[in-house]
């Protein structure tokens, strides 16, 4: 307890500590006025869930809101694109290519760059008059014209009043795949519980939720066009990451499991789709945990892309940056970063009990 108590107090502290401190100031209404902003002795009040309210529902946080929709795609198509490239990247310096050695250096050499230097280079790469929209002259094409960065088209627009239905929606199909799973394992009181609130969720969807208005208009929101080169930027520093992981698992898979497929008559899609890839679901899980916590965060990729006032590729924890330090408002940024902590801790804390309980079962 001696060797770990200096640890303990430096975690209570410095992480724990400035957590409840955040949360609290979010509760507050610390910055809303400039003159107490700054001063040596503000005056807070309290204002409970006041500004989770106005990020949600008023008029002057539309950016927030088109923010958490950017996250919410980019997160998407982030880890689909690591994934599949880094696992096709996987697949093929698993037969031992010429030059493997080589090819894993440069596959691996874009995740030793930090984020900014990545975002300079593919800024450089992406401007409307040069980069990639130049390169069809090299085949005698002519110059492409897509805004990339500075794109203001979007696509799958859906309306923000729509928001309490359509995550009513998502947590009943997951608590429908719990209930499920809980079924096959025998778990009744998980089935029966699950199934509940699957049921309970639906039933406010169809009868309630439509009468739900967030917003006084329509407040269309959508995927920004603009979002596709900070992806692009993103899977190709990342998916290095991913290959050496699936490198590794597939590295690790016994060569008696393949030829007993083979002598089984499986052949190479039937060896991978029922040998292969289930026994690299753990690390595609660890995998998609990771990366969808770089994700929920990414921050400096996107302000050396886009700079901090291009609204299209904006992120949370950008408008977090902005609010606290460049307005003032304690309040209103601790309140956006209570909740990209509540969104990552979606992400990891299912995966950290699962594991938990893995190592239980274990012991």
């Amino acid at each position: 307890m001696l060797v770990l108590l200096p640890s303990i107090l430096l975690l209570a502290v410095f992480v724990y500590g400035f957590i409840g401190r955040t949360v609290y100031v979010s509760l507050t209404d610390w910055g809303n006025d400039p003159a107490q902003a700054l001063a040596t002795n503000p005056i807070i009040r309290w204002v409970g869930l006041a500004n989770y309210q106005d990020l949600f529902t008023g008029f002057l946080q539309l950016r927030f809101r088109q923010e958490l929709v950017n996250t919410i795609f980019f997160t998407l198509f982030f880890i689909l694109g690591c994934l599949g490239l880094g696992l096709g990247l996987a697949l093929i310096l698993d037969r031992n290519p010429k030059g493997e050695g080589l090819w894993r250096t440069i596959f691996l050499f874009p995740m030793s760059l930090s984020f900014i230097v990545t975002g300079t280079i593919w800024r450089w790469m992406l401007q409307p008059q040069g980069g990639l929209n130049q390169f069809p002259t090299v085949l005698g094409l002519p110059a492409g014209s897509f805004g990339w960065l500075s794109s203001t088209g979007a696509i799958w627009k859906f309306d923000w009043n729509k928001l309490p239905l359509l995550t009513a929606g998502v947590v009943a199909l997951v608590l429908v795949w719990v209930a499920v799973r809980a079924a096959r394992a025998g778990d009744r009181t998980r089935t029966i519980v699950a199934g509940l609130c699957a049921a309970l969720l639906l039933g406010w969807a169809l009868f309630v939720g439509p009468n739900v208005k967030l917003l006084p208009a329509p407040e269309p929101h959508g995927f920004n066009l603009a979002l596709i080169g900070i992806i692009l930027a993103a899977v190709w520093q990342m998916s290095g990451y991913t290959m050496a992981l699936y490198l590794a698992g597939l590295r690790g898979i016994p060569e008696e499991l393949r030829e007993a497929a083979r002598v089984d008559g499986a052949n190479d899609f039937g060896m991978y789709r029922h040998v292969i890839f289930p026994l690299l679901a753990p690390i595609t899980l660890s995998a998609m945990i990771i990366l969808g916590h770089i994700s929920l965060k990414i921050f400096d990729l996107v302000y050396a892309m886009a700079g901090p006032d291009n609204t299209y590729t904006s992120v949370p924890a950008l408008n977090m940056y902005l609010t606290s330090f460049r307005q003032n408002q304690f309040a209103l940024g601790a309140a956006i970063g209570t909740i990209l902590l509540i969104l990552v801790a979606f992400v990891i804390v299912p995966y950290l009990s699962s594991a938990f309980r893995g190592e239980e079962g274990h012991a």
